[in-house]
């Protein structure tokens, strides 16, 4: 198996197509079951790596990518010194809190973290919140330095 960094370019997701309910039912069913106890470590860390696959440069590339990825409309809604404050909203992300498996967003806040600190230069650490009263998710993405 080759570990080669190979770079994705943003435009050959718009070449895939996909139903999200099989994707839907690997992430949060058959994963889970596979990767146990630290699946909530291991889906931050994939989120991280599958963000350095990708050339992100603004802010912009990683709506874009949240759009394309399945994962919903990303919006930054709070920006300070050292951190910034992201929701997502979709009918998506809607329907998939209310689905009959337990859904998370682990994978999306190590994509975040990774992606903010490929735009912003600095370390960068993300934790989300899920709202189920309103059916949103907030990440709060801090600066390290």
């Amino acid at each position: 198996m080759s570990h080669k960094h190979q770079s994705l370019d943003l435009l050959h997701l718009e070449e895939l197509q996909t139903m999200g309910a099989g994707y839907d039912i690997l992430r949060y069913v058959s994963l889970p079951e596979l990767l146990g106890e630290e699946k909530d470590t291991l889906f931050y860390f994939m989120g991280r790596s599958l963000a350095r696959k990708f050339d992100i440069k603004t802010i912009e590339d990683i709506y874009f990518l949240f759009g394309k990825l399945g994962w919903g409309t990303l919006e930054l809604v709070k920006q300070k010194k050292k951190e910034y404050i992201f929701q997502l909203l979709s009918d998506a992300v809607v329907l998939r809190l209310k689905a009959p498996f337990e859904a998370d967003f682990r994978l999306e806040a190590g994509f975040l973290a990774e992606a903010v600190q490929m735009v912003e230069g600095m370390e960068c650490e993300c934790a989300e919140e899920i709202n189920q009263r309103i059916k949103q998710v907030e990440f709060a993405v801090v600066f390290m330095h």
